[in-house]
């Protein structure tokens, strides 16, 4: 099961805001051993959004989208997944009991009511900041772009619908440093750990500074196979003649 994320808003592809989302979806998920396959950015552009949507949709992916939940002109992402879906929108009714629980009696405007249409057939999310929730479709799950409530929704959907994928400590990482060396001349090493290792990642991170540089070489993956893996790295770096030494 992959997880992917969708980061939506106009403010952050006009640099207005920087994205704090996808690191924390990243921390998130590693806390759990588990790791993010992919993200995309989108604008506010309703066909884009629809596209995007609709394309995922027909994957196995856990999907988590940030932003346009809202009810303001900008906010396109509740329609946009019940087109990409092919259904409607409606007031769904656990999403109400909220609303209503959070506003006074004459606070409880349609425009209020309105954050809390979702497409038919979703479940919501709950939201513990304030009680407007997000709703879930699928594997889909959509997530406002406060990061004081996405986040603790985010964990709460890992928790209650996806604890049976949790592998705690089942992945690893491991790298040692290679000065003097070029990235071509370790890649018949790379290729060798990878056939040694299905299943792995073996990785190449040239650091260049004024005063220094050096190649991160490592793998990343079962946590069972990481140890010997990098002692295979390791080994492979000396008889190409070179050194290493533990990263930094």
């Amino acid at each position: 099961m992959q997880f992917g994320a969708i980061i939506i808003g106009d403010e952050i592809m006009s640099g207005k805001r920087q994205d704090k989302h996808m690191p924390q979806v990243i921390a998130t998920l590693a806390e759990r051993g588990l790791e993010l396959a992919w993200c995309e950015y989108l604008a506010d552009e309703p066909a884009l959004i629809t596209a995007t949507l609709k394309r995922t949709l027909a994957t196995d992916d856990v999907v988590f989208s940030f932003g346009g939940i809202g009810a303001t002109p900008d906010d396109h992402t509740r329609q946009c997944a019940a087109d990409a879906a092919g259904v409607a929108l409606y007031l769904h009714p656990e999403a109400e009991v909220e609303i209503r629980g959070r506003f006074a009696a004459g606070e409880v405007t349609p425009q209020r009511l309105a954050m809390g249409e979702f497409p038919r057939g979703s479940r919501i999310i709950p939201n513990p900041y304030n009680r407007i929730p997000g709703f879930s479709m699928a594997h889909h799950h959509f997530v406002p772009g406060f990061p004081q409530m996405a986040w603790p929704m985010v964990a709460w959907v890992l928790d209650n619908w996806y604890a049976d994928q949790h592998a705690t400590g089942s992945i690893a990482e491991s790298a040692v440093v290679v000065r003097g060396a070029g990235e071509s001349q370790l890649i018949n090493l790379m290729n060798a750990t990878l056939a040694s290792f299905p299943g792995l990642k073996v990785f190449s991170l040239p650091h260049m500074s004024e005063t220094d540089r050096y190649i991160e070489l490592g793998v990343r993956g079962d946590a069972a196979k990481v140890p010997a893996a990098i002692a295979e790295l390791k080994a492979g770096v000396i008889a190409l003649g070179f050194k290493w030494a533990d990263t930094p």
